[in-house]
């Protein structure tokens, strides 16, 4: 079963449900559409969520990670590169480490377990929807702990020494510390006294201004430049 929604209201975060269990399928799209999203398209295989979502655009992807076809990691690939933007929350019935981190390379936003509450899916799309990584505790340490390995690795560094770094502000860099020590955002803004839209402002700044798309990468560009420390 898979369809394409309407198109949607420029303030509404739209959302694409890929599962291949049409019943978990219909009933993550319902809880979904009561929590005031909207869902814009459906799909229970990989590549042609892929296709579905070069045409519906969504914000937000949910993802299931085993899938009959491809495999959830080679969706990612496929969905950042018809939207880089698009950002992918990975729901999956196993915490398998190396399944997080493969996922997380490619460029997944979030991962959640399926066992979650639903509030605690529903509030992480809506943290994911305002651009910001959501990760099953336990596994955000991991994730932190593999950007710094990475950032050690010459093969996966980041800008050298010789390379332009982009100009940020005070604020912007004092956000930036904080990010890549994996504070979210309302914790941001309560250690800096601002409000949670101003952080989002400043991290949405960055982004642009570093050529990055999420908050992820903007986590591991930070852990790259030793701003963790």
């Amino acid at each position: 079963m898979s369809g394409v929604g309407a198109s949607r209201p420029a303030a509404r975060s739209g959302v694409m449900v890929v599962d291949d269990h049409p019943m978990w399928r219909e009933g993550v799209a319902r809880d979904l559409t009561e929590a005031g999203h909207l869902v814009v398209a459906t799909s229970g295989e990989g590549r042609q969520a892929v296709r579905l979502a070069a045409a519906a655009r969504p914000d937000v992807v949910v993802l299931d990670l085993q899938l009959p076809d491809v495999s959830g990691v080679e969706v990612i690939v496929g969905l950042r590169a018809a939207l880089p933007d698009v950002r992918v929350l990975l729901l999956s019935a196993s915490g398998e480490q190396q399944s997080v981190l493969n996922a997380v390379k490619a460029g997944a936003t979030g991962y959640l377990l399926k066992s979650a509450a639903p509030a605690e899916f529903l509030d992480a799309v809506r943290r994911i929807a305002a651009g910001e990584p959501v990760f099953t505790p336990g596994l955000a340490g991991l994730v932190l702990g593999e950007f710094r390995r990475l950032a050690a690795d010459p093969a996966g560094a980041g800008p050298g020494p010789g390379d332009v770094a982009p100009r940020l502000t005070e604020r912007e860099t004092e956000v930036l510390r904080l990010v890549a020590k994996g504070l979210s955002y309302k914790q941001i803004a309560q250690r800096l006294g601002l409000s949670h839209r101003t952080v989002q402002n400043h991290v949405q700044n960055t982004l642009g201004k570093l050529q990055l798309h999420n908050r992820v990468e903007l986590t591991r560009y930070a852990i790259e430049q030793g701003l963790d420390g």
